[in-house]
């Protein structure tokens, strides 16, 4: 497959009164046409800062490591994203070559302007088409989403639709620019669960239909099993395992990953009770030293896991781990 983006030694810590903040620390990895990479960890795990820095997006006082690299491949040649500057050259990865959907649609629509207005608002910005075209192509994209009346739904605001509405709009605002890569920030937390499996199915036709790249960002494993190909799973900043879904999932070699899945409702054993991963993730102020989740972790081996970082071990030849125990112990 042909690469589309590619993340290498990213490292993103921000400048605050207590001192650097390390949010995201050495991530790499890549994502290709027509793929759909899920992002999975608790909150405060670096899953949004990551998606943000591949538009850009971070606030001023973010600070990116010297190797830290994003690479877009676009039909007019590679492009290092961080690199970029000036407005104007950040239009390629702003609303250009990446879209970004968010968890809760009412924060990124203006509640004075119609849905309408500010899809062709968009169009215009990144293309010089005329106002006609553009609110003829938003329009049509209303309708691909599933908008019932797309033509009556672009003169309205955001607060007169419904919650799965509202969501379906965004992802048409999103893709209106025909995006290369979709960036979805928990999408699907917000809606009731019969909204949600159409939001899913609706992701996966766009994908076949643009043959874009997705990251599909959430905390919820179960969502990621029938959404992605592939799965990153982050923990305070860094990225403990990846791999196939389906394999990453049945075949899970990080304790964290295990503990997530562990989490999960059991649909087969209604009386089986919950078990979450124990303890807290620490503050970012205080990383622990060696492997972060050694705090937590129900398996850690003493001093080598509070002592020495894990690095990546290759389970096969798409399936790695970050963990002592699979460098440490003898399989």
């Amino acid at each position: 497959m042909t690469a589309l983006i590619e993340v290498k030694n990213l490292t993103i810590q921000f400048r605050t009164d207590e001192g650097l903040v390390t949010a995201v620390d050495d991530v790499s990895f890549t994502i290709d046409k027509g793929q759909v990479m899920g992002l999975v960890g608790e909150s405060g795990s670096g899953k949004s800062v990551t998606a943000k820095a591949l538009m850009h997006l971070n606030a001023r006082n973010a600070v990116y490591g010297p190797q830290s690299q994003i690479t877009l491949h676009t039909e007019n040649g590679p492009v290092e994203v961080l690199k970029l500057k000036s407005a104007r050259d950040l239009k390629i990865v702003r609303g250009g070559a990446i879209s970004m959907i968010f968890q809760e649609p009412m924060a990124s629509f203006a509640p004075a302007i119609t849905i309408g207005d500010q899809m062709v608002e968009q169009l215009m910005l990144h293309s010089d088409m005329s106002k006609a075209k553009a609110k003829e192509i938003s329009v049509e994209m209303l309708d691909r989403v599933g908008i019932s009346d797309p033509a009556r739904r672009f003169s309205q605001y955001a607060f007169e639709l419904s919650g799965g509405m509202r969501q379906r709009a965004m992802i048409a605002m999103a893709l209106s620019t025909k995006p290369k890569l979709l960036i979805a920030d928990e999408p699907t937390t917000a809606l009731d669960v019969t909204i949600q499996a159409q939001v899913i199915d609706l992701m996966k036709d766009l994908v076949n239909e643009f043959h874009m790249g997705i990251i599909f960002i959430t905390h919820d494993l179960g969502v990621i099993a029938q959404t992605a190909d592939k799965v990153a799973v982050k923990y305070l900043g860094r990225i403990v395992e990846e791999g196939p879904v389906r394999e990453v999932i049945r075949n899970p070699k990080h304790p964290y990953t295990q503990g997530l899945l562990a989490a999960l409702p059991k649909l087969d054993d209604l009386d089986a009770p919950l078990t979450p991963v124990a303890g807290d993730i620490p503050s970012p102020l205080e990383r622990p030293s060696g492997c972060v989740f050694h705090t937590r972790c129900p398996k850690f081996i003493g001093d080598v896991c509070k002592a020495k970082l894990p690095q990546d071990t290759q389970i096969d030849a798409l399936h790695r781990v970050a963990c002592h125990l699979h460098t440490e112990i003898p399989a």
